[in-house]
């Protein structure tokens, strides 16, 4: 088995549907040989039965798993201790992929050893229309999981940048010399918890791995509409916050390369984040008074952003306080 496609779900059998439909329309070439496995990580609705209709006319062989320990690490760790896939191709369960998408994914880690993981441009799929301020293409993309680099291929170590978990290949011998993804980061219930793969990529780097941006290995994701509201765009960066706060914690170094073992704190919190908070709030308030719309949002983002990173860094601290006495 060459590829193993992952794919972890929570109660959204409505949307897994096309997403199959989508895959077995794929059109490899003859030497990859490849399955899909979906993990479904304790779905109450009719996943099960979604897969189980697939299954018989689907072009390669289509498993189920269950993983009902709930959280998306535990179900990404599940699915690639059941993959046989010597390449692990993983996306999610709202996507549409274009016949070539396999091949472009996975054809690189096939003829080049330097290369240990790849990762390609993830478009909107809108549920309904993006609000004016959002750019898809900015910043803020990430925020519904919508990246674009281009179309010049480069290595993601060298512009110190990681795929989106919704469109990366990775060498199965790489996730067993680093290990999985870590639980404790992993989106869980309603919190925006996540960094998982951030952390994954700190860990690969640290290994020496290197990856590769192919911009024909592209895809198509779902953005619902609920997505698409300035409130949710405030909870996913106060959370972004603190993810990078916890990934932080484990590893000393952020994704600028600025070694945070050695910088001044103020009460756990790094001064360049509260210095970044007070300057991105004035920022964020004449980039208003000027109507200039997108980068008053982008500029308070960054403010919630560190907002929740400030929290999590005092949360911590008096844990710690509490622990000591």
């Amino acid at each position: 088995m060459t590829v193993t496609i992952l794919i972890c779900t929570y109660n959204r059998a409505a949307l897994l549907g096309p997403t199959l439909d989508s895959i077995a329309a794929l059109r490899p070439s003859p030497d990859i040989t490849w399955e899909v496995l979906v993990v479904d990580n304790n779905s109450s609705d009719a996943t099960k039965a979604c897969v189980e209709r697939r299954q018989p006319t689907f072009p390669v062989e289509l498993r189920y798993a269950f993983e009902g320990r709930q959280g998306k690490s535990i179900a990404l760790n599940t699915g690639q201790a059941l993959a046989r896939g010597e390449i692990i191709l993983y996306t999610d369960d709202d996507v549409r992929v274009p016949a070539e998408w396999l091949e472009a994914a996975v054809r690189p880690l096939l003829t080049r050893r330097d290369i240990d993981y790849t990762g390609g441009p993830v478009r909107p799929m809108w549920e309904g229309d993006p609000p004016d301020w959002l750019d898809p293409s900015g910043n803020l993309g990430g925020t519904i999981a919508v990246k674009d680099h281009g179309e010049t291929p480069f290595i993601f170590e060298e512009q110190r940048k990681t795929p989106l978990g919704v469109n990366m290949a990775v060498r199965r011998e790489l996730v067993e010399r680093v290990g999985g993804f870590r639980a404790d980061l992993g989106r869980r219930g309603k919190s925006l918890l996540g960094q998982e793969q951030a952390e994954f990529f700190c860990r690969s780097r640290a290994a020496g791995a290197r990856g590769a941006y192919i911009p024909e290995m592209v895809l198509e994701h779902h953005v619902p509409l609920s997505r698409l509201t300035h409130s949710y765009f405030r909870r996913w960066w106060f959370w972004k916050g603190i993810s990078h706060a916890r990934l932080h914690r484990i590893h000393h170094e952020t994704e600028l390369g600025l070694d945070l073992r050695s910088i001044r704190r103020v009460f756990g919190v790094p001064g360049y984040v509260l210095r970044s908070m007070a300057g991105d709030a004035v920022a964020a308030v004449a980039a208003l008074v000027r109507g200039r719309w997108r980068a008053a949002v982008g500029r308070e983002m960054m403010v919630w952003y560190a907002v929740g990173y400030a929290c999590e860094q005092l949360q911590h601290l008096r844990a710690g306080y509490r622990t000591s006495s």
